[in-house]
């Protein structure tokens, strides 16, 4: 079968063959089929990256670059990765990123993903680009807290609406994308129609109202669902009006994150877009560090990009990140089997961490300390010797 020359992805129609979950025992197997279950365009969506996707393949890679220095004989019979994020009670620190469009992936979209996330005890960013009304996820989350994602519009006055229609749905938080006022260079997306799903719309921002832009594909910069004039002033208002807390979403400059913890965000997240927005910019696994300096403490850091392994989890843990975002494999999950899929994908991760804890001599998540990474250990050794 032929390879698809945008990112090697096959272009092939979907497949309806079943998959055993039960096989699936780590998050890169769950990729390939459900890609084969995906029509050709959003196949594309889902796998693809900025243009030529260097930081697509760099956010993975990173993770696997940074080594590890495990202790021994340390008792790890009982392992505890429960951990608190703006005084939400949490069973571990891995959440749902935000992704767009889940009822292309299954029938029952968002709610599939929260009934699978409430099974593995994980907490979901749910996105402004979903399939399902901020209502209904208020009523299918229920009791369980959930955070919303939120662009802001062209008109302020709307995105004030979004706010209040969001928080009276029950997000306990706000998720404030600041690295996106346009979208990247989405070569895949473009020759399928600019990312366009035939038959999904966008409820939360059915009423957003939009400029349109006239110009030839190739030549289109700005998104009609995304204000391009978005600056640190709007951050500061929307901090102003939220009753509740504001976290900013997509920051790899270490000044940036700092002053946006001065314009009152509650928590800040490493983060790439997912390295859907410009290519050749740093993975998040490097960026991280300079994240946790520049923030020294204020308030959580969190991580998103490229995270396939509880090994993933426990680096981004000892660099100083609070918690951790997942959001393809997700997807991955949904496609193959809804909230059972989730539910698993989500689980598999948190044994990996737990296995990574007992193996690093760290029985709790306090004592995922920073020796505990290779190069940090080696330069202290270096420096004592």
């Amino acid at each position: 079968m032929a390879r698809d020359r945008l990112g090697g992805v096959e272009n092939s129609e979907p497949s309806d063959e079943a998959v055993d979950l039960l096989e699936l025992v780590s998050l890169p197997m769950f990729e390939e089929p459900a890609n084969a279950q995906l029509a050709p365009a959003i196949r594309h969506y889902v796998a693809g990256g900025a243009a030529d996707e260097h930081t697509l393949r760099g956010n993975v890679d990173a993770w696997a670059e940074i080594g590890l220095a495990p202790r021994t004989l340390v008792d790890v019979s009982s392992l505890a990765t429960e951990t608190q994020l703006l005084g939400i009670e949490l069973a571990h620190p891995i959440l749902l990123a935000p992704t767009a469009q889940h009822r292309a992936y299954h029938p029952l979209g968002e709610a599939a993903t929260l009934q699978g996330a409430r099974a593995a005890d994980a907490l979901c960013v749910m996105s402004s680009l979903g399939a399902t009304s901020l209502a209904e996820l208020g009523a299918a989350a229920g009791s369980d807290p959930w955070f919303f994602q939120l662009y802001v519009q062209r008109d302020r006055g709307f995105t004030e609406e979004v706010v209040r229609r969001a928080v009276a749905a029950g997000a306990k938080a706000l998720v404030l994308t600041v690295d996106t006022p346009t979208l990247g260079a989405r070569d895949r997306d473009k020759r399928n129609q600019l990312g366009r799903i035939d038959g999904y719309t966008y409820p939360i921002l059915a009423d957003a109202p939009t400029a349109a832009e006239e110009v030839a594909p190739h030549r289109r910069i700005f998104n009609p669902l995304l204000a391009p004039d978005i600056t640190w002033s709007d951050l500061e208002w929307l901090v102003e009006i939220s009753p509740v807390p504001v976290v900013t979403k997509g920051h790899l400059r270490g000044d940036d994150a700092a002053r946006a913890v001065d314009c009152g965000a509650a928590a800040v997240i490493v983060s790439n877009h997912g390295a859907r927005n410009l290519d050749t910019v740093p993975a998040t696994a490097t960026a991280l560090p300079f994240v946790v300096d520049a923030v020294a403490d204020r308030v959580p850091v969190l991580v998103d990009g490229g995270i396939r392994r509880g090994t993933d989890v426990v680096k981004a843990l000892l660099m100083g990140a609070s918690a951790v975002l997942v959001g393809r494999p997700i997807i991955w999950g949904l496609t193959l089997g809804g909230a059972a899929g989730v539910q698993q994908v989500i689980e598999i991760l948190r044994t990996e961490l737990e296995m990574a804890m007992a193996l690093l001599g760290a029985p709790t998540l306090a004592d995922l300390t920073p020796d505990l990474l290779w190069p940090t250990y080696a330069a202290e050794a270096t420096e004592r010797s």
